[in-house]
């Protein structure tokens, strides 16, 4: 009986061993699989977050590069401009200064002869025949502007003088010229004239106050001219000029060789075309003349001039019970003022005076003026800043009074 159960218990180990051994391989397989199921999955993970490191680190670099390319984009955009504006301020005024070193060098200094009264409407040499290129070494009065004349009225004797007889462009100081050419013909100030397409600035582009279609007497556009510098003003006086506009250039430059302004030439009546050009010494001459008519001298004078002009309001309108918004035309006062400051200074005695501005002529003033006494002609041209002239006519007139004193 203990041999059989012996026998029975041994081939029960040997049945039972064979499937514990397959049981364990079978385990053993799985885990090996899931282990490496695990693996293959965080491997797939870590790929595709260093793609997705790798798209957004490449798109950042993009984006810095993009900012950068633009930086150096506009760094040499305004570097380029800069260099331009400067290469062009530096070109204009050492072609002034040869041309200046050329006069002297030419011609000899002659002294005005003192007694010499001016008399307007004088046809020959009217008030300096020939001035000094500068006035003589003691008297600095560190103006701003390229070229000076400073004349007494009276005895046509220059008292300061800086690159007087060099030709520049002169900008809108042009109108002294075309509303002196205009009185002249003796056209009607009261005339009715309609600012048209022909009148709008296509040189400069400069904008205009005054709407194509508004109508205004001849006498308002010459205020706006003088007094406001306004472009289209001053180009509806010279196309409604008898003839044209061509014929009032040509009148213009008549007058000119009429006051022995030799140096000065005109091809429109605005000053916007920097072909407009005259020295100071000439424009003296200009001045001198113009200053004698009244109507020239009270425009000029003047700080301040308002005009009615056409212009649109809305307004609320109650209808039906129904409020609604609509335009309606109505008449609107608009002031212009002087572009001379001085003008509504108290402490200038001022009988005429006239700005003028383009990049090619710089800031320009010219005026007559009453300074200690003495009625005087000043001439400012091609100044860099807008309240240089200002300040060269406020130096001017302190040397005078010191003089004076």
């Amino acid at each position: 009986m203990q041999k059989w159960l012996l026998v029975l218990l041994a081939v029960l180990v040997a049945t039972t061993m064979p499937l514990a051994e397959a049981a364990g391989k079978k385990h053993d397989k799985v885990g090996t699989s899931a282990q490496a199921a695990k693996a293959t999955k965080s491997v797939v993970a870590t790929a595709k977050h260093r793609k997705q490191a790798h798209k957004r680190h490449t798109k950042q670099l993009a984006q810095a590069h993009k900012r950068h390319t633009k930086q150096l984009a506009q760094g040499h955009k305004q570097h380029s401009k800069q260099a331009a504006k400067s290469h062009k301020r530096v070109a204009r005024h050492g072609h002034r200064h040869h041309a200046a070193v050329a006069r002297v060098a030419a011609s000899a200094i002659a002294v005005p002869v003192a007694g010499n009264g001016l008399k307007p409407r004088q046809s020959v040499d009217p008030l300096v025949a020939s001035v000094a290129q500068e006035t003589p070494a003691g008297t600095n009065l560190d103006l701003r502007s390229a070229a000076v004349l400073v004349v007494d009225q009276k005895t046509g004797e220059a008292l300061y003088a800086k690159n007087a007889d060099v030709q520049t462009p002169i900008a809108s100081i042009t109108k002294l010229m075309t509303s002196l050419v205009v009185l002249d013909k003796g056209q009607s100030l009261s005339e009715p004239i309609t600012i048209s397409v022909q009148d709008v600035d296509r040189v400069k582009g400069t904008r205009s106050r005054l709407p194509v279609g508004a109508t205004l007497s001849r006498g308002e556009l010459m205020n706006l001219a003088l007094i406001a510098s306004e472009n289209r003003a001053a180009a509806a006086l010279a196309r409604s000029y008898p003839g044209g506009a061509d014929a009032c250039i040509k009148a213009m430059n008549r007058k000119a060789a009429e006051l022995a302004m030799a140096s000065t030439h005109y091809v429109d009546g605005t000053g916007l075309n920097s072909g407009n050009r005259s020295t100071a010494a000439d424009l003296a001459k200009l001045v001198n003349v113009a200053s004698a008519n009244p109507n020239i001298r009270q425009i000029t004078s003047t700080g301040e001039y308002g005009i009615d002009l056409p212009g649109y309001r809305t307004v609320r309108v109650r209808k039906h019970g129904k409020t609604r918004r609509v335009s309606r035309e109505v008449e609107r006062r608009v002031a212009f003022h002087n572009t001379n400051v001085l003008t509504r200074d108290p402490d200038w005695e001022i009988g005429l005076s006239k700005t003028g501005f383009i990049n090619e002529a710089g800031h320009c003033l010219v005026m007559q003026t009453r300074i200690a006494d003495r009625k005087v002609i000043m001439v400012l041209l091609d100044s860099e800043g807008k309240m240089s002239r200002i300040g060269d006519a406020n130096r001017v007139r302190r040397w005078l009074q010191g003089a004076a004193g």
